[in-house]
């Protein structure tokens, strides 16, 4: 390359930002129009592209478009260097968007779909290239790589606009919804190894067995890694990173880090760098830790910048005034429908094969055939690397581009004609009554705990939310080292074997992630406030002291000051001081229709799922002022006062704690008693109902020490039963 002059430097600079301030405008304003008319907005970006380009502007003031897009190689190779960079970003936030969680759910139909929905718009892609004669082939040597290339290409849905369209028309958790994309996320998963395989050979020139068998096996060792040790480094690696360093957005850094490393290691296997950074999506988006905030954050700086950018310069590679040629014209067309009706063909086949009704199955073939962005990453891909020319580019863009802009009508009219089964209509209310709940946004859970009864209680809890979750979790033990050596050992005993049961409840047999550290007992609220910024969801605290006065204990209060999100205070009474920690827990929760009773209750349902034990919803219901019978006033004046009337029947607000226990199978009954004091009330339920726990969401009040308020502190004097007192408000007044 030639040195250039300063002044020339600035020029190319300056150009090179017109073109993508102009790539930016240009699609952005088309995204939010064809957003508007109920179209993915990424096809209004690689229309900004073809109509900036030789397609539309090129034809009506070429001179202008020739100074807006030089055909200098210095112009060229800058915006081909942020392409490339587009490319492997949009793959790092495709493979973050695949979840595999969908895809174990779905099972066997997303499987079938996508298997007979890539095998057979693959042969038929094939089997056209073989049967094209050879003057319309860019370089007819290499037809068989051209085959297995546009099969593959042709194969493929498009996972971001398949989720897209099912999302916005409000089947994202229908079952249909949910197989539909499952099977386009299995589609990309395979696609990806196949093109990268492919693009691998391709760049030795021919199919050679060595080559193509070093690829294959390169391939499956990369994939064997990376979701065995892999996985588990990139897991530590995001967590440490967040943990540890104090600058802004660190695990931006490190995710981008990942994605470069894992991306340049497919390129030493002879295997394109797409697969690589396609795996690190699937590993980071599965990390226990990756809040939505990061996520975000991460997903803003490509969805903003680099995806206008890059399907703009799709769009500009683009020529659809070449499809005035008939050869050009019969190629394109040839694609769309050989793409259309192998896909279609294909996963309609693959659901009814899968069990799947009639109607279903119709709705799977028209959502799977949508191609959108991966198509155009494919072709640019192949583009690069001269595996294809401008004529085959052009064909799969609008082949891409029709078959996207067909898909949401075609799925419109094919949801419309699906009833709900009752078993789907069960799952979406649980959804929806989990979606509502602060449990779910609960990401990392941190417990503060010494070697006491209520310490061991509060591990056991904290192992059945994070197994029950599937979340990390981080223990904080509180005792000195030399005098508690084997304490912090049997935390996590405790913790690890409460998280086998409470993961065994979602089917996980996954080893909890843990980590324990040894604090010193004072002062707890420093250690605590050191772990709060790393980001925790939760707190549970399980401390004691030799000795105490009326309230909370001291230590207690010091761990509470050193958090600001939700916490629980974790004390043991009855049968789990005596250490009998193992059996179902029978829980109580009392209810008053309040948010903060509401995540009480919540809490109570968790622990009762993940232990198999059950729930008891009481609602306390003020007496009226209707003068009470003869003979109940007369036992009042005999020291019978206290005693609550029961009423059997439920409470509006009772019902909607019992549903949410059913929705979760959790063995659940309400009560309704009338009593003038609470207190009096829960203290009679538990002695009636032989509960082991008392689970209650209360409000701090204002003031120091650590306060939950009349009722909470004659529990506190008097209940015989274990006690879990949430707080997920801060007292009014802070």
């Amino acid at each position: 390359m030639t040195d250039l002059h300063p002044s020339d430097l600035n020029a190319s600079a300056a150009i090179f930002l017109s073109q993508i301030v102009v790539l930016l405008v240009a699609g952005r304003l088309l995204g939010e129009l064809l957003s508007r008319w109920g179209q993915p907005p990424v096809m209004g970006q690689l229309l900004a592209g073809i109509v900036l380009g030789p397609s539309v502007l090129g034809q009506i003031a070429p001179a202008a478009e020739l100074a807006l897009f030089p055909p200098s190689p210095q112009q060229q190779a800058m915006l081909t260097a942020v392409g490339q960079l587009g490319v492997l970003l949009l793959l790092l936030l495709t493979g973050m968007e695949t979840d595999l969680a969908v895809m174990r759910h779905s099972g066997r139909a997303a499987l079938s779909v996508s298997l007979t929905g890539i095998a057979l718009p693959f042969l038929c892609g094939w089997l056209a290239i073989e049967l094209l004669p050879a003057p319309m082939l860019h370089k007819p040597q290499e037809r068989l790589l051209l085959g297995l290339f546009i099969g593959t290409a042709l194969a493929i849905s498009s996972v971001k606009i398949v989720a897209v369209v099912v999302r916005d028309l409000g089947f994202i958790r229908r079952t249909v919804g949910q197989v539909i994309l499952a099977a386009a996320i299995m589609d990309d998963a395979i696609g990806w190894i196949l093109v990268s395989v492919i693009l691998g050979v391709a760049q030795h020139g021919s199919i050679n067995v060595g080559v193509f068998a070093r690829t294959v096996f390169g391939t499956l060792a990369f994939l064997g890694f990376s979701i065995t040790v892999g996985r588990r480094l990139v897991f530590h690696a995001i967590r440490w990173t967040n943990d540890h360093f104090v600058s802004e957005l660190p695990v931006i850094t490190v995710i981008l880090v990942i994605t470069g490393v894992m991306a340049l290691a497919t390129e030493a296997i002879g295997v394109q760098t797409v697969l690589g950074a396609f795996v690190a999506g699937i590993l980071i988006g599965e990390s226990p830790i990756l809040t939505r905030h990061i996520d975000e954050q991460l997903r803003g700086l490509i969805v903003a910048l680099f995806m206008p950018v890059f399907f703009g310069l799709a769009g500009l590679a683009t020529n659809v005034a070449s499809l005035t040629q008939p050869n050009m014209l019969l190629l394109t067309a040839g694609l769309i429908v050989v793409a259309s009706v192998g896909k279609f063909s294909g996963a309609t086949l693959g659901g009814r094969l899968a069990g799947l009704t009639g109607a279903e199955s119709l709705a799977v073939g028209c959502g799977m055939n949508a191609r959108g962005s991966t198509e155009v990453i494919i072709a640019s891909i192949g583009l690069s690397m001269g595996l294809i020319d401008q004529t085959f580019f052009t064909a799969i863009v609008v082949m891409a581009l029709v078959t996207t802009l067909a898909m949401p009508p075609m799925l419109r009219w094919a949801l419309k004609r699906l009833p709900m089964r009752p078993e789907e209509a069960a799952r979406l209310e649980r959804e929806a009554l989990d979606s509502r709940g602060f449990l779910s946004g609960v990401e990392r859970l941190l417990l503060a705990a010494d070697s006491s009864p209520s310490g061991q209680l509060a591990s056991r809890l904290a192992g059945l939310i994070a197994g029950l979750r599937r979340i990390p979790a981080t223990a904080l033990h509180f005792g000195r080292a030399a005098a508690t050596s084997a304490a912090p050992d049997h935390t996590t005993a405790v913790i690890r074997e409460a998280a086998e049961s409470g993961g065994a409840e979602h089917g996980s047999a996954e080893p909890l992630d843990l980590t324990l550290r040894v604090q010193e007992p004072q002062p707890g609220s420093e250690a605590i406030r050191s772990e709060d910024r790393k980001g925790y969801g939760l707190l549970l605290i399980g401390r004691e002291a030799a000795s105490h006065g009326p309230g909370l204990y001291r230590e207690i209060a010091q761990s509470a000051a050193g958090f600001s999100g939700p916490f629980a205070v974790v004390l043991a009474r009855g049968k789990h001081r005596s250490g009998r920690l193992r059996a179902p827990l029978n829980i109580l929760v009392p209810v008053s229709g309040t948010r903060v009773s509401r995540r009480g209750a919540e809490l109570a349902v968790a622990l009762a799922q993940a232990s198999r034990g059950s729930v008891t919803a009481l609602h306390i219901a003020g007496r009226t002022s209707v003068r009470a019978p003869l003979h109940k006033r007369l036992g009042a004046l005999f020291g019978r006062q206290e005693e609550a009337e029961e009423e059997p029947a439920n409470s509006p607000i009772t019902d909607e704690i019992v549903q949410l226990a059913r929705a979760y199978s959790v063995n659940v009954r309400s009560t309704v008693r009338s009593h003038r004091e609470a207190d009096m009330a829960i203290l009679r339920e538990i002695g009636a109902g032989r509960h082991d726990m008392l689970v209650m969401g209360v409000s701090p009040r204002p003031g120091d020490p650590l306060n939950f308020g009349d009722v909470a502190s004659v529990l506190l004097e008097r209940a015989e039963c274990s006690l879990v007192f949430l707080v997920t408000e801060p007292a009014s007044g802070k």
